[in-house]
C-alpha cells in the first residue's frame, strides 16, 4: 500500500527545512526527503559569517544542523533516501523513493537545490573547504588583503572578481578563451581595476597546496605550452551552476539553464500543487538567506493550496 502525505518536500538545505519548519507548525505533517547531500551545499563550507543570528558566525555543518534540528522539534519528519522517480500528471503525486517506497503526495515542495560546475582536478576535491570555493560572496571575506585566483570568463566570473578585488590585495582572473565573455560593462569593470591581472588563454593544470595551509598555489598552463605557477591563498570557480532538476523535465517548466520557473513573486511552479524554493529556482543569489526565506514562501503557498 502507497504512503500517503499531505506535504512532500523533496531536498534539505536552508530552503527545504525552513519549508519544513513552517509547514509542520501549520499541522500540515510534512515528510522531507533529504536526498544525496544532506543538509545542502552549506555542509562543505566551513564557517557562515553573513547568515542573521549568529555574531561570532559558525559552521555550516553546524547551522544546517540547528535548522534541521528545529524542524524536527515541531514534528516534521526528516528522512534519509533519494527520490528516484515522480509523476506529476495528476493528482496525488506520485513519488518513488530509493527505487522501491511509493508515496502520494497531495503537494509538493521542490528544494533540490543547484551544484557549483567544478573543474574536476583531484586537487581540487581535495582542498575544498580549505582554499576551494564556489562562491566568493561566502567566503571571499576570509581572504582579506592575500592573493586570490577567479576561474571563468562570464558575468559571474567578473563579478566575483571585482567583488574580491575589494577586499583582496591581488586577484587573477584565470580565463581559458582569448576573450571574456561577459558583458561590455562588467569587462571595463575588470580592466579599470588595477588589483585585478587576467590571464587569458590559460586553464588550470593543479591546485596546490598542503593539509596544514590548505590552498598555497595553482599551476596553469597557457595554449602555447607553457607553464607558471602563483602564489595563492584562495581558489574560486565560477564557471556556473547545474540545478538538480534532472527528475523534473518534461514534467516541469524550466528555464534554458535547467532552473525551475516559478510565477514570482510566488514559488508557484506550472503544475498546480508543485513549489519549489531555494537555488533549484535561483540562478542569481543563491544565498543561503535567500534560500530559507523562498522556503518559507513555498510553505505559505502551500499551506494556502491546501486549504482551498
Amino acid at each position: 500500500m502507497k504512503e500517503q502525505v499531505r506535504v512532500l518536500i523533496i531536498g534539505s538545505g536552508p530552503a527545504g527545512y525552513t519549508a519544513a519548519i513552517y509547514t509542520s507548525r501549520a499541522n500540515l505533517q510534512p515528510v522531507l526527503y533529504e536526498g544525496i547531500e544532506p543538509g545542502g551545499q552549506l555542509t562543505t563550507t566551513t564557517e557562515v559569517e553573513n547568515f542573521p543570528g549568529y555574531p561570532e558566525g559558525v559552521d555550516g555543518n553546524q547551522m544546517m544542523a540547528d535548522i534541521r534540528k528545529q524542524a524536527q522539534r515541531f514534528g516534521a519528519d526528516i528522512r534519509a533516501g533519494i527520490i528516484t522517480s515522480v509523476d506529476l500528471s495528476q493528482r496525488p503525486f506520485r513519488v518513488v523513493v530509493d527505487g522501491s517506497h511509493e508515496i502520494e503526495a497531495e503537494s509538493l515542495i521542490v528544494s533540490t537545490g543547484a551544484s557549483a560546475k567544478y573543474l574536476g582536478l583531484p586537487s581540487e576535491t581535495k582542498f575544498r573547504g580549505q582554499g576551494v570555493s564556489a562562491c566568493a560572496t561566502c567566503d571571499g571575506f576570509f581572504y582579506r588583503k592575500k592573493e586570490v585566483a577567479v576561474v571563468g570568463g562570464g558575468d559571474t566570473a567578473c563579478e566575483e572578481a571585482t567583488y574580491l578585488a575589494s577586499l583582496c590585495k591581488k586577484v587573477y582572473l584565470i580565463v581559458r578563451k582569448p576573450f571574456l565573455r561577459a558583458s561590455k560593462a562588467m569587462q571595463e569593470r575588470v580592466f579599470s581595476t588595477p588589483n585585478i591581472e587576467v590571464l587569458f588563454e590559460h586553464n588550470t593544470v593543479e591546485v596546490l597546496g598542503d593539509d596544514l595551509k590548505g590552498v598555497t598555489g595553482a599551476l596553469l598552463r597557457k595554449t602555447d605550452g607553457t607553464e607558471r605557477t602563483i602564489d595563492i591563498s584562495g581558489f574560486f570557480l565560477a564557471i556556473g551552476h547545474h540545478p538538480n532538476t534532472e527528475l523534473f523535465k518534461g514534467q516541469l517548466e524550466l528555464d534554458e539553464e535547467g532552473y525551475i520557473k516559478v510565477a514570482a513573486p510566488s514559488s508557484k511552479t506550472s503544475v498546480e500543487g508543485v513549489f519549489a524554493a531555494g537555488d533549484v529556482k535561483d540562478p542569481h543569489y543563491r544565498q543561503a538567506i535567500t534560500a530559507a526565506a523562498s522556503g518559507c514562501v513555498a510553505a505559505l503557498d502551500c499551506e494556502r493550496f491546501l486549504l482551498k
